[in-house]
């Protein structure tokens, strides 16, 4: 059978390969982090958009049935430019996470965290004002969330401080919903929850993504039937050690062999 396919700038898109692992427990999944030219959220849009094309060329020789770009940077700034121009369906983390977030708010007020890049494409305001245009967006940019979150200062006072400064000009705009427009995000749910309040709804797009993977490859009939155990495999084009370490933090569980490649 063949794969799902998910790719990322590094190794944050495993908190999405983690929720396919358990919405999807007979798939087999193929993974590529692009960690030779992590981060893209600092990267220019042709950059991005380039880069995301040789990512998805590289998972269409493993010869997978679907892929996640489980990159937000990507998801932001290429999707909507390249995912027409392939045989087989693309899925990007904003329309899930935005769609969710319009579900969830009560007060029609949406905050969204995110990398620089995709907080300056304005891909997340402008699809929840495509769903509802009376929603009021505020985003910030939190590029120290990612380098903590690889570090495993998930909870310390470090990142409580920085999650505090972040965070104040959501909590005045009175927001009730907020996007982790980041898939390292949701490793620092935690202090995240105590510096936005406990009232105030988290969405981590992961969830959304590995529903959407689920719905489409029902629908086309490409569901894995048989009852085995899936092969899971992970390629990066750099430091396959350093990968595996952080890796298992993403996944809460060891990972298997690592491969290094030149895709480009």
């Amino acid at each position: 059978m063949k794969a799902i396919g998910v790719f990322d700038s590094g190794v944050g898109g495993l908190t999405v390969v983690k929720e396919l692992m358990r919405q999807l427990p007979r798939e087999d999944i193929i993974y590529f982090g692009d960690t030779a030219r992590v981060p893209y959220g600092t990267k220019s849009r042709e950059t991005v958009i380039r880069f995301s094309i040789e990512n998805i060329l590289f998972l269409l020789k493993q010869d997978v049935k679907l892929i996640c770009i489980a990159c937000n940077t990507s998801s932001s700034v290429a999707f909507p430019a390249i995912a027409s121009h392939f045989k087989v369906p693309i899925i990007g983390v904003i329309g899930p996470g935005a769609k969710e977030a319009v579900y969830a708010t009560r007060n029609k007020r949406i905050g969204v965290i995110a990398t620089t890049g995709t907080v300056k494409s304005g891909a997340y305001a402008s699809r929840i004002r495509q769903l509802d245009p009376l929603i009021k967006v505020t985003s910030v940019a939190c590029p120290l969330f990612v380098p903590l979150a690889e570090e495993g200062w998930l909870d310390n006072s470090v990142a409580a401080r920085v999650a505090d400064i972040y965070l104040k000009p959501l909590k005045k705009a009175g927001v009730d919903t907020l996007i982790l427009g980041c898939t390292h995000y949701p490793l620092l749910k935690p202090v995240i929850k105590k510096a936005i309040g406990s009232k105030v709804r988290l969405i981590d797009s992961a969830r959304q993504v590995a529903m959407e993977t689920k719905r489409i490859l029902q629908d086309q009939g490409m569901l894995n039937p048989a009852a085995r155990k899936p092969r899971h495999r992970f390629y990066v084009s750099d430091n396959p050690q350093g990968f595996r370490a952080l890796a298992r933090r993403f996944l809460g569980e060891p990972v298997g062999n690592v491969f290094k490649v030149s895709h480009v």
